[in-house]
């Protein structure tokens, strides 16, 4: 078993250190990680310079690019061997809801649909490394039980895990995206020199957050597991285009 591990922390993360080092002696594993922080990146590509990759002395790989230029370059040549399969994280911070279309996190496991099989994401629901632990041996027990899923191909599996003791954790929930609100305004910001700026604010608290999401399960103190596609075809919306579409042309 072969495993491309990557994040969207940078490749110094201690989320990175952790989930590598709860999987070293499962697989074999490599690591590829952004050279600085590069959250909220979503799926973005380098495409206005070259990259260049350098092996740090634990032998990770560090990148001058986003998490899917780290994937993307893992799957395509960089490495002697093919991957079996990515995981992406450990990430410090939550990524629930509306977070997955900006996530760095999920989009270097979205990256890994190329190889067919599923990809896991990994967040803990907080800033602080205090519960890494919990969060390594959660990621350590999914990726060895993945291998008894069966998911259509292009699958992954956004794994938020609560921010509390292994022992305070309550189980396992299978759950679907909650929903947020808009964010708040972003902050105006002027420099020395009287140019304005901005900052962009946290994002919104839940707005569509009950039973059965992954913000209320983690609220709730359990492990949120939401299996996602690619796809976003909103097939259900066909229907409404029947007629429409007479005449326009």
């Amino acid at each position: 078993m072969r495993i491309l591990i990557s994040n969207d922390d940078g490749v110094t993360a201690p989320g990175l250190a952790a989930l590598h080092a709860a999987l070293a002696d499962y697989a074999q594993c490599t690591v590829i990680a952004p050279d600085q922080d590069k959250s909220g990146a979503g799926s973005s590509l380098t495409l206005d310079r070259p990259l260049h990759p350098q092996t740090l002395a634990n032998g990770f790989i560090s990148l001058n690019g986003t998490p899917t230029d780290c994937v993307h370059l893992g799957l395509n040549g960089l490495l002697a061997h093919t991957p079996d399969m990515v995981v992406s994280g450990i990430n410090l911070g939550a990524n629930l809801g509306d977070d997955v279309l900006y996530s760095g996190t999920v989009a270097a496991a979205l990256e890994g649909r190329f190889l067919g099989g599923t990809s896991l994401a990994f967040s803990l629901v907080s800033r602080q490394p205090d519960n890494l632990p919990t969060a390594a041996h959660i990621a350590r027990r999914l990726v060895q039980a993945q291998a008894r899923l069966e998911l259509p191909p292009r699958t992954v599996l956004n794994i938020n895990i609560p921010n509390l003791p292994l022992e305070h954790i309550r189980g396992i929930q299978l759950t679907r995206l909650g929903h947020r609100a808009r964010a708040a305004a972003p902050t105006k910001v002027v420099n020395p020199r009287g140019k304005e700026g901005y900052w962009i604010a946290v994002a919104g608290d839940a707005e569509d957050g009950g039973p059965g999401t992954d913000f209320h399960a983690v609220m709730q103190g359990y492990v949120s597991i939401t299996p996602l596609q690619l796809d976003r075809t909103f097939n259900d919306a066909f229907e409404r285009f029947e007629g429409w579409l007479e005449g326009v042309l």
